[in-house]
């Protein structure tokens, strides 16, 4: 077996530190534009991309160029939880769990047609929804996908049941920044719990901390593009 120096170990960490940067800074990359940037031959960047790819780091779309990973989001998912949009969101789903008893989150866009939840206040009831906090999921068909989107009603919530989980009951709110939507807040708690009446009471109070939110991030905005109403 042949030893592998520190020297050898620190270079190879390198170089697939740098092919995770290149990967990171565009939605898609193919490998032979990868290996350029980083000044590697294509057989060394093939063989460190296929070892992220096995860790979660990277991923292939169908094309064969490389994506961030699920790992990769989750991990920075963790770190955008000490930064500022985490903190300013944080007294906002509080209040949430405090008027509902239910399960607050804040989510972000993630690559392609995901989100991930990247900061959570567990509600007080004994059935509850439990953290997802680094979770990433597909949005299509889902309230906070539409919500990510800007796409909500004039009342500025949208709505869904059971569509991500059995028997669960979303109700979302986009965040809205200069330019954009910055992220979504949540409800989720269980649908038994949630009927038509409760939904719309607790989606005016989620959208009211939405609005909030959106002047203290600059928007010059308080409603999110008006699309279609979401069933519920």
């Amino acid at each position: 077996m042949t030893a592998i120096t520190g020297g050898s170990t620190t270079r190879t960490v390198d170089r697939a530190l740098a092919l995770l940067g290149e990967v990171c800074a565009e939605d898609s990359i193919s490998l032979s534009e990868c290996a350029r940037r980083a000044q590697l031959p294509a057989s060394t960047a093939l063989r460190l991309l296929r070892t992220l790819e096995g860790s979660g780091f990277v991923t292939r779309d169908v094309e064969g160029n490389f994506r961030a990973g699920s790992r990769l989001i989750q991990l920075g998912a963790l770190a955008l939880g000490r930064q500022s949009l985490v903190r300013i969101a944080e007294p906002a789903l509080h209040r949430l769990v405090a008027a509902t008893g239910e399960s607050a989150y804040l989510s972000i866009a993630g690559p392609g047609d995901t989100a991930i939840y990247i900061a959570m206040v567990e509600g007080t009831h004994a059935v509850r929804h439990t953290s997802w906090v680094g979770r990433s999921f597909p949005t299509a068909n889902l309230a906070v996908g539409q919500a990510l989107a800007g796409l909500v009603p004039e009342a500025g919530y949208v709505a869904e049941r059971d569509r991500l989980e059995p028997d669960v009951t979303a109700i979302v709110a986009p965040i809205l920044r200069p330019g954009g939507v910055a992220a979504a807040l949540s409800l989720l708690g269980p649908t038994y719990r949630i009927d038509d009446a409760t939904l719309h009471k607790y989606g005016r109070v989620i959208a009211d901390e939405a609005r909030s939110l959106n002047r203290q991030l600059g928007s010059p905005r308080t409603e999110a593009a008006t699309g279609q109403e979401t069933g519920t």
